[in-house]
């Protein structure tokens, strides 16, 4: 491996060989100001995952609280995700502007701020608008923080550092498993639950660290340069005109696959193991547990695939690999034993694909609409996938939950499949202010 002439030089000069392809050997040769981007980033992935996980840990508990329907109470995480997918735009628009930190900090600030409010709703409709309102910061955070790393670390770590940084999201989901498992063995579930969506609150303290140690990817700085210079000025509406209009249906069609799939698992399944496998709230935290670190596992395995084998060939395998795994979960007799074993994979290839998704979406549109690009697709892909959890919630009134899951995951992980074969690679590509 080539070295750079300074530890802590603000940008590499040039691109060195990577002869190293183990999955951390990305991490030994990052810049100052590639590690801080890189821990800025996986934190804030870690309380997003934190943030939004709460309110699936905490929907048994609301049900019996507010006498809600499933159906309802699905309905709920759809608002979330669709809020988001507005917001995820809009923070994307907004990075090509004023820049990728700046949009971070705002929101964190803004999720942070209406989790806290959610810990004091008096009935269920106030909850909706508080998560609503949530879910408009978390889209962005997740557009502002993916593009920022993106353009950050040099290409041929870009895969592994983007996936390792998703790896915060499982930390943060363990996070608010662990939190159920203290607050609703100490207090009454009424006070545990308000709790819970408190701790959301705690994000807002992060932005201290992003304002001191964050710094502007120099692409994206120059990219506005030069459209200043000349006059130019760039719309979210960009990514619709002429060549760019097949990658963005395409990758929004990626996007909702990967996403639907994701969100009809993890939104249901505690439901599942208290409901059809007659769990406890307490008992299920290690068959959550097992499926959190299958889940840990899978993002940095995912990461590493993503620049060993490619962005494309990493979603393939997990779309198969998740489909084949959901099945078997919810429609085979297991024992509860076996069960709990079948967490791991489960949660390996439910959310590892995410560690190529990043880098992906950041290779695959200019730097002066990388942003929009990103945001857009990406939130598009929320938007459609928050749409699988009140699906389930509601078809579940028919039939199983755990068939429902099953027949949805199963649908969205084959367009996540199909999407992936008909988009180009993108492994190495060189990021510069005008591509």
């Amino acid at each position: 491996m080539t070295q750079l002439s300074t530890r802590d030089s603000v940008t590499p000069t040039s691109i060195s060989v990577d002869t190293n392809s183990g999955l951390l050997a990305f991490y030994k040769d990052m810049t100052t100001r590639e590690r801080r981007t890189f821990w800025g980033c996986w934190t804030g992935w870690a309380l997003d995952g934190l943030d939004f996980m709460i309110y699936p840990l905490v929907a048994g508990t609301i049900i019996a609280t507010w006498q809600v329907s499933p159906g309802a109470a699905g309905l709920a995480v759809t608002v979330t995700l669709l809020a988001s997918a507005v917001g995820g735009w809009f923070a994307g628009s907004l990075a090509d502007r004023i820049g990728r930190v700046k949009t971070l900090q705002l929101t964190i600030l803004w999720f942070s701020f209406f989790s806290l409010l959610c810990a004091f709703a008096q009935n269920f409709e106030q909850l909706l608008v508080a998560r609503a309102l949530l879910g408009f910061g978390f889209g962005g955070e997740w557009a502002a923080g993916a593009v920022l790393m993106g353009e950050t670390v040099r290409a041929q770590y870009r895969g592994r550092a983007v996936g390792s940084d998703q790896s915060g999201w499982a930390i943060g989901w363990g996070a608010a498993v662990l939190a159920q498992a203290i607050l609703f063995t100490a207090l009454p579930p009424d006070q545990a639950w308000r709790c819970m969506f408190a701790l959301g609150a705690l994000p807002a303290l992060f932005v201290l660290y992003l304002r001191r140690n964050v710094q502007e990817p120099e692409v994206a700085v120059q990219a506005r340069g030069k459209s200043a210079e000349v006059g130019e000025t760039t719309g979210a509406l960009d990514i619709f005109r002429g060549g760019l209009l097949k990658t963005t249906v395409l990758a929004s069609l990626l996007c909702a696959g990967c996403q639907g799939g994701y969100y009809a698992i993890t939104t249901w399944l505690p439901r599942f193991l208290t409901t059809e496998r007659h769990l406890s709230i307490v008992g299920s935290t290690s068959y959550l547990a097992t499926l959190i670190i299958g889940s840990f596992a899978g993002y940095l395995v995912g990461a590493w695939l993503a620049d060993r084998l490619g962005r494309r060939p990493l979603f393939i395998i997990f779309s198969m690999g998740a489909i084949a795994v959901i099945v078997t979960y919810t429609q085979a007799p297991l024992p509860d034993d076996i069960l709990w074993l079948l967490g791991f994979p489960l949660g390996f290839f439910g959310s590892g694909y995410f560690s190529g998704m990043g880098a992906f979406l950041t290779e695959l549109f200019p730097t002066r609409l990388r942003g929009s690009g990103q945001g857009f697709c990406y939130n598009f892909g929320r938007g459609v996938g928050a749409l699988f959890p009140a699906i389930v919630g509601a078809v579940s009134s028919s039939m199983p939950l755990s068939a429902a899951i099953a027949v949805f995951a199963s649908a969205a992980y084959g367009i996540f499949f199909l999407a992936a074969l008909a988009l180009p690679e993108t492994k190495g590509k060189v990021l510069q202010a005008d591509n």
